[in-house]
């Protein structure tokens, strides 16, 4: 599949959407790095509301969290355009509310069920965690949220149940890259069961102890730590749980370079740059990547036996 193009470049010099995407963001990454915290500050974030937690004991690093104002104006979020200041700006309309999450598939107990309800059911947690970009960039995010293993349970997971298929709202009118063919959209993303289950995986309703800002996937959005950023997808409106492992988005786009288990791996580099090493938001020497994103100790034993640079 070919990305749109003006009619003044020349046949010759199209590139495959996959290949062009992943290169336009490690430009947009590296531009940032040099320019700062200016191409943040050129772009104003919108207020949240305060939305109350309970900080967890266990679920948190050391590593001082970045800047609220980097974490809200540099994003990925291809539905609101493939440049990183893009979501911030065009995405301050989204709205939001009413919000339903529709959770079927192998279950005993499929519901919809309202955004709103969700922050009933489950208290939530302030988790911080280490966030790692496949385009070598990193951060650190105070999540709010809860596990989205006490979401599952809730509905009763059969015994055929070996995915977990995530899928973002398709709306063309609110975000307007799904009028063109950035990507195929809706954005779909999946999990292992097990991975799903695993304690660290969160979903998150808030950051910074605030309601989700649209561009960092309001109202509700996946949080995996241990993993790419592009598996954290957002504005969930589909959960579903299957026997076969689903066909995701990047996966599709681009089999290459993204693949489905997508685990932060420094041996294992993305065909266009290294891996072993990061640059986090906000500072300029480069740091080492930790193997599982530093979440090895508590998941490296799902993927015993697996070769790594084959499932990546």
């Amino acid at each position: 599949m070919l990305i749109k193009r003006r009619p003044d470049i020349a046949s010759s010099e199209i590139t495959a959407h996959g290949l062009y995407l992943s290169r336009r963001a490690f430009i947009a990454g590296a531009a940032a790095v040099a320019l700062g915290p200016s191409r943040a500050a050129a772009t104003q974030t919108p207020s949240a509301e305060p939305l109350a937690a309970k900080p967890s004991p266990t679920f948190r690093v050391d590593d001082p969290p970045t800047k609220f104002e980097s974490a809200t104006t540099y994003n990925n979020f291809y539905e609101f355009g493939v440049d990183k200041d893009e979501p911030a700006r065009r995405a301050r309309a989204f709205r939001t509310r009413p919000w339903t999450v529709t959770i079927d598939g192998e279950v005993a107990q499929p519901q919809i069920v309202d955004v709103d309800q969700l922050r009933r059911w489950f208290p939530l947690e302030e988790r911080v965690y280490r966030m790692r970009c496949v385009e070598a960039w990193s951060m650190v995010i105070p999540w709010v949220g809860f596990p989205l293993a006490d979401l599952l349970k809730r509905v009763e997971p059969t015994a055929r149940a070996r995915y977990v298929a995530l899928t973002t709202l398709l709306d063309p009118q609110q975000m307007p890259e799904q009028k063109g063919r950035v990507l195929d959209w809706p954005y779909v993303e999946g999990l292992r069961l097990d991975e799903a289950m695993h304690p660290l995986t969160l979903i998150a309703l808030g950051l910074y102890g605030r309601v989700l800002p649209s561009q960092n996937g309001a109202p509700l959005r996946l949080v995996v730590p241990w993993k790419y950023g592009f598996k954290g997808i957002k504005s969930i409106v589909h959960i579903r749980l299957t026997a076969d492992q689903p066909r995701t988005t990047w996966c599709a786009a681009a089999p290459a370079e993204y693949g489905f288990f997508a685990n932060v791996n420094p041996a294992v580099d993305h065909p266009r740059w290294s891996q072993a090493s990061e640059r986090r938001i906000g500072e300029l020497a480069r740091r080492p990547t930790l193997p599982f994103n530093g979440y090895a100790d508590q998941v490296a034993g799902l993927y015993a036996g697996m070769d790594l640079r084959r499932f990546f």
